[in-house]
């Protein structure tokens, strides 16, 4: 039978945000892409340090099991395919169990995420994450210089997200953004009972659900639960939202039929402190801001959607 990929949470990941190539990606944004190459080529045989991706990909990985595939991780890179010999080394001297690979030497890569079907793409590059998400895609511009994820949770995958323009559509990030926090907090109260429309990580987060289902159901099936320390997804909303505006957020999270196992309604708190205390593998947020100030803590990235990056994507 040919190989598939249905049924599997699909990541596609750039080579910058698996390893640490920011020395050698100097030479590739000075348009020397032939001395870039020279450069991987000569490190051949060095393994590239881990990349602020590195822990949420080797722990999505580690779902998988002989004849169960449950996440496909695929590198998905503006590298050349010689620089991608290189990529494909790290992975296998970290032990990642990464076969598939798409390079495409400075040319967009975001088109191939269609056939890939894909759950997740991370990328350095702003302007691949702005087609992904355009393309419908959860995508994410990773932050190379990101703390990277603690050792604390060796079988949690642990994954925080922003609300509107993340979960959640903008809807009311725009009422916020024209009228203020009175017009925003009277918009939600009004309207609590009416779930948020779809953000564009909606997909990613019910597909972590689904993962988060499968070792259960695994387990109560053979009775391997004792043997076995399965990985687990733990998931915390967090929020420059506070009451009463959370009642919407939650409420909608109740229409999904999806629990996440936190939320922080923070109420317009700085959100790095309370990230790391949570310790996530990964962190999701619209605003630059909220993002700048949870990279000294917890990996992050930026989604480039919604009202805010609209204005600032024109502004720029």
């Amino acid at each position: 039978m040919p190989a598939s990929l249905d049924g599997q949470l699909v990541v596609a990941i750039s080579s910058r945000a698996l390893f640490d190539f920011e020395e050698e990606n100097r030479l590739f944004e000075g348009s020397d892409d032939r001395a870039y190459m020279r450069l991987q080529q000569q490190r051949l045989d060095e393994p590239a340090r881990p990349g602020v991706a590195f822990s949420l990909v080797r722990k999505l990985l580690a779902f998988n099991a002989p004849g169960r595939p449950r996440v496909e991780v695929v590198i998905l890179s503006r590298n050349d395919p010689v620089s991608g010999m290189r990529v494909f080394r790290s992975a296998r001297h970290y032990g990642l169990p990464i076969e598939r690979g798409v390079f495409t030497r400075g040319e967009a890569p975001w088109r191939y995420l269609r056939p890939l079907h894909a759950n997740l793409f991370l990328s350095a590059n702003e302007a691949d994450v702005r087609q992904a998400l355009g393309a419908g895609v959860p995508a994410a511009r990773v932050l190379p210089h990101a703390a990277r994820a603690g050792e604390a949770h060796p079988n949690e995958v642990r994954i925080a997200f922003d609300g509107d323009a993340v979960l959640f559509s903008d809807e009311a990030e725009l009422v916020y953004a024209q009228d203020g926090l009175d017009a925003f907090q009277r918009h939600e109260v009004e309207r609590a009972a009416l779930p948020l429309p779809d953000g564009p990580f909606k997909p990613l987060l019910l597909a972590l659900h689904a993962l988060q289902q499968a070792p259960a159901d695994h387990e109560a099936a053979t009775g391997q639960a004792a043997q076995l320390a399965p990985m687990r997804v733990r998931t915390a909303l967090v929020t420059a939202r506070g009451a009463p505006a959370h009642e919407r957020a939650l409420r909608t999270l109740m229409n999904w039929g999806i629990d996440v196992d936190e939320a922080m309604f923070l109420g317009g708190l700085p959100k790095g402190a309370f990230l790391r205390e949570f310790e996530p593998d990964f962190f999701f947020d619209d605003q630059t801001g909220h993002v700048d100030n949870a990279a000294p803590h917890v990996p992050a990235g930026h989604v480039a959607a919604g009202v805010r990056n609209l204005e600032a994507h024109h502004a720029g």
